[in-house]
């Protein structure tokens, strides 16, 4: 179906990057797999979705929440083969982030781009997107899904075989959905770009089959999902920025997002520009072959998707870093068919690689950096040898408040199977095992507990067993993933000593990240007998507290 231009490489050339793809790909997702981490802030999330479904719970029926739930099915099929433990969160994260490099890689063997560029490409996007993300997070997840959904868009619109291409428009649709169910915005995001390219595949030959297969098909599993989560309540937890919901974007917030800021993304674009003034003279030329168009169109829906969703899902700050891939692949490509590159020479292909690993140096340099800081500690105040001052880049500030929370060379491990190979503050160790110690834990079955704290895998560690219900939200923020009608039911649970032993999260800089007047009822109708650092540091740093019912 595609025309352009192509380039001809020998065999050999072609075999040799494929396998430096694959080595690349796969080397660089396993490193965490030996590797320890510091107990990561809100990972608690992922754990106890994936926990729970692992468990068979299913999302709306056992537990609410404002995503549609696929998000936690990768790791707890881990859960399920390997155990709850917090690192197995990691392996499930190592085999999601080899989906998405080769489905990156997908999609540009299917537009067509040259081996050596799309190798590069594919250096440029294990190192800038995937590598560093070492936890599974939905902001991260929904662009796997959705690139998976492209690589297989793509592949369908290349396919000259009739039943494999439907095949593979089928899968891109039930993809698509699955990106859509993870994280509504980038889904939605996700769904529009593929029917922009579709819609100009099927302008460009007069054939819509393959748009309204892709489509109908979008419809019927997402139409599915909906209908059979509506009878537990999916239309109340799911955020659509219906109420009890807010809207996280506004025409304001764009502007101030693309003006004030996105500076790479206004870079790209001008990148992009220019390169189309270069063909002024004959526009025809720039836009002559079709998968290079399918190209420009994918580029452009990308970096119009970073900008919409550094706004919709404003933190973590870099969840929309994917969009460097597929603009320095569009550019790098459109410079090669130029005849700028000397892709032909081996040299001029090493210079680029090490020059994309000095250019995302600070991927896992910060990786480095935390090894060789719990090993070798610095001091921030020093005197040189004759006792005079001395004031340099760590010393030039007096420090008039200490740090909040335990620096990381200062963290230790705990001894739980569930917390092997993850490390957290001492105190917090501490607290734990006088948590798990406590006589009502020895002496009763059958504890109900209300865990409002980071420190979801207790629930196997104690244990103790997991309420559930279409009330039950999974996750306490108030106004994200709680909202006032639950606020009102833990109270009311609280007033009554419903609850034998509540933890209580108490982070006074987020905004009711655990209710505060969850935490005002429980002063007033239970008693505080223990609380102990929460394993965070920095400005969100918080303790965790203790709270038996009164006798």
């Amino acid at each position: 179906m595609f025309t352009g231009m192509n380039i001809n490489h020998p065999v050999n050339k072609i075999s040799r990057y494929t396998l430096f793809e694959y080595i690349f790909v796969i080397g660089m997702a396993i490193v965490p797999l030996f590797s320890t981490f510091p107990y990561r802030v809100n990972i608690f999330l992922s754990w106890e979705g994936a926990y729970r479904m692992s468990e068979g719970q299913v999302p709306f029926r056992d537990f609410g929440t404002p995503l549609g739930g696929i998000y936690w099915v990768v790791p707890a099929v881990f859960f399920k083969l390997l155990g709850p433990q917090m690192i197995t969160l990691v392996k499930a994260q190592v085999f999601l982030n080899i989906v998405a490099g080769f489905s990156f890689r997908s999609i540009l063997k299917s537009l067509h781009v040259s081996p050596a560029i799309r190798a590069l490409s594919v250096v440029v996007f294990v190192i800038s997107y995937s590598f560093f993300n070492f936890w599974p997070w939905y902001n991260h997840t929904v662009i796997v899904y959705q690139i998976l959904s492209f690589a297989l868009l793509l592949h369908a619109l290349n396919c000259k075989k009739i039943n494999l291409k439907y095949l593979n428009l089928v899968f891109a649709a039930f993809f698509s959905m699955m990106a859509f169910y993870t994280k509504q915005d980038a889904g939605a995001m996700g769904i529009l770009i593929a029917i922009g390219l579709l819609f100009y595949a099927g302008f460009s030959l007069n054939k819509w089959k393959d748009l309204l297969i892709y489509s109908a098909f979008v419809f019927l599993f997402l139409s599915a999902y909906a209908i059979f989560f509506s009878k537990y309540g999916i239309g109340y937890w799911f955020n659509l920025g219906q109420d009890p919901h807010s809207a996280r974007v506004s025409i304001y917030d764009l502007a101030e997002s693309f003006f004030g800021f996105s500076q790479w993304i206004k870079f790209y674009l001008l990148l992009i520009v220019l390169l189309l003034l270069s063909f002024s003279n004959n526009l025809k030329l720039f836009f002559s072959g079709t998968s290079d168009n399918l190209f420009f169109i994918l580029t452009l829906g990308i970096l119009v998707e970073a900008v919409i969703f550094q706004v919709t899902s404003y933190t973590p700050p870099d969840n929309n870093i994917f969009f460097h891939s597929f603009a320095i692949a569009f550019i790098l490509h459109r410079m090669h068919i130029s005849g700028i590159f000397p892709l032909d020479k081996k040299w001029f292909f090493s210079i680029c690689f090490l020059g994309i690993m000095l250019w995302w140096s600070g991927n896992y340099w910060k990786y480095l950096q935390r090894i060789v800081s719990r090993n070798l500690q610095e001091e921030d105040h020093k005197a040189s040898a004759t006792g005079e001052n001395i004031v340099n880049r760590k010393t030039y500030m007096i420090k008039e408040t200490p740090e909040l929370g335990i620096p990381l060379n200062k963290w230790s491990f705990s001894k739980l199977p569930t917390l092997r190979g993850i490390y957290m503050p001492v105190p917090t160790i501490e607290g734990i095992d006088r948590l798990r110690k406590m006589p009502v834990f020895q002496n009763k079955s059958n504890v109900k507990v209300l865990n409002m704290s980071e420190l979801t895998s207790l629930a196997v560690e104690i244990p103790y067993e997991l309420e559930r219900g279409t009330h039950y939200p999974l996750w306490f923020h108030l106004g994200v993933g709680m909202f006032n009608k639950q606020a009102s039911f833990f109270e009311h649970r609280v007033k009554n000593q419903y609850y034998d032993i509540v933890l209580f999260e108490n982070i006074p800089a987020l905004n009711n990240f655990y209710p505060f007047r969850v935490r005002d009822s429980l002063r007033l109708h239970y008693n505080l007998v223990d609380s102990f650092m929460a394993p965070r540091r920095g400005e969100t740093s918080g303790f965790i507290e203790v709270y038996s019912r009164r006798e």
